[in-house]
């Protein structure tokens, strides 16, 4: 005859219970915490970093000597004015005008002597870089910038071997 048998008898046997918790559980969030800045911090100063800087042009950590070096190159370039270029404005059927003066500055033994000999295609060019541009694309915030590059461009295309370094703008007046 079968045995009676009761339910704590008839249960399989179980392991002992697990201690809680313990160093082993807490290690994958201690080493999270702590490795993810560490990580944030590497990835930003080394990688991010440098590359908006060298997208933006900022160079960092220039040595004295590199300064002055950089100060007498720009000591050597010669300035050319290129005073009072009016043109019509485009898409304002001749009521609005632009008024631009320039100082050209280059490299070369006979930069200044090259100016002057193709100052009606540098004013010409000049004249047809800044006619076409409307109202809305003189009051955009870069819009200086953007015509310094497209004469800075032109010029040393007419004046070739880039020897237009820089064109600072002494006028600018719409009205």
């Amino acid at each position: 005859m079968p045995e009676d048998r009761t339910s704590s008898e008839t249960a399989a046997p179980t392991a002992p219970a697990a201690a809680g918790g313990g160093f082993k559980a807490w290690l994958p969030i201690i080493i999270s915490v702590v490795l993810m800045p560490l990580l944030a911090y590497g990835v930003t100063e080394f990688i991010l970093l440098p590359q908006l800087q060298k997208g933006l042009g900022i160079k960092t950590g220039s040595a004295p000597a590199e300064d002055k070096a950089k100060d007498s190159s720009d000591a050597k370039l010669d300035s050319v004015p290129l005073p009072k270029l009016l043109v019509n404005v485009a898409g304002t059927m001749g009521a609005r005008y632009l008024l631009v003066s320039l100082s050209v500055s280059g490299s070369g033994s006979d930069f200044k002597a090259n100016m002057q000999s193709h100052d009606a295609q540098l004013r010409d060019m000049a004249s047809g870089v800044l006619s076409a541009k409307t109202l809305a694309d003189l009051e955009k915030p870069d819009a200086r910038n953007l015509i310094r590059t497209e004469l800075l461009n032109g010029f040393n295309n007419i004046l070739g071997d880039n020897v237009v370094k820089n064109i600072y703008f002494t006028e600018f007046a719409i009205q």
